[in-house]
């Protein structure tokens, strides 16, 4: 599937257009950069609040699916300019971690 098709099923914000298939293989939440290497997995959306250019690094180095940013956290520009560079898709929207994964795991996708 590809990222604006996930994104529009979930009534997720894109930051940036992406044609990127994405294949989500499972899901990981968290916030504490050095747990998220150590749990997630590649093919893992990933649900948290971190903003920090950080995230894409740890997305790219685990080959994670997508960043999904909730609570409506400001991802900084740096961290949006790095992902396009990348094409890491990051996803962003009000609801919280719980209810993301509530959402991913009624709409079955997979």
């Amino acid at each position: 599937m590809i990222i604006s098709e996930f994104a529009k099923q979930l009534n997720l914000n894109p930051l940036f257009e992406s044609s990127k298939n994405i294949n989500v293989e499972g899901v990981y939440i968290g916030d504490l950069l050095s747990i998220v290497m150590s749990k997630a997995k590649q093919n893992f959306v990933w649900i948290t609040i971190q903003t920090h250019i950080n995230i894409v690094a740890v997305a790219e180095l685990l080959e994670l699916s997508c960043i999904i940013v909730v609570e409506n956290m400001e991802v900084e520009l740096e961290t949006v300019n790095k992902a396009k560079e990348l094409d890491i898709p990051i996803l962003k929207t009000n609801k919280s971690a719980y209810e993301v994964a509530c959402m991913l795991h009624d709409s079955g996708i997979k």
